[in-house]
Formats: C-alpha cells, sequence, structure tokens
C-alpha cells in the first residue's frame, strides 16, 4: 500500500509477481489492472486482465488491506 492520505481515494495498492527475483507484472489500483515488465509477463497481464472477478477482487483488497494498516 502506498498512502498518500489516510482517505481511501489517495491510496494506491501495488501487488508484484517475481520469478527468479525479476519483476515480470504489477497490479497498480490507480490503473485499474496489471502491467507486464518481461515477453512472459505481458502475457500474463493480459490474461489476468480479461479476469474481471480477479480484478475486481484486487481492488477490494486496497480497501481489506490498506484502510486496516493506515494508522500504523
Amino acid at each position: 500500500c502506498v498512502f498518500s492520505s489516510p482517505e481511501l481515494k489517495d491510496i494506491e495498492y501495488i501487488r508484484s509477481n517475481y520469478y527468479n527475483k525479476l519483476e515480470i507484472a504489477r497490479f497498480d489500483s490507480s490503473l485499474g489492472r496489471f502491467v507486464g515488465y518481461t515477453e512472459f509477463g505481458v502475457k500474463q497481464a493480459n490474461y489476468w486482465n480479461k479476469d474481471t472477478s480477479f480484478i475486481a477482487a484486487l481492488n477490494a483488497q486496497r480497501e481489506a488491506v490498506c484502510l486496516t494498516t493506515v494508522g500504523i
């Protein structure tokens, strides 16, 4: 979670996926989708972005995970 203020609209949830210590793809809640950084990561990001329920679940995690850690 990246905080610029304690309000939900200003909190960014980022989930990175790594393989062999190399970031292949990242979910960014401000974009609302995955972005790939390698050839394999781009393919995976396209696959994950097609699953709207998975994207909705990750967007919901921003509220569930980040809001509970604002005061910490």
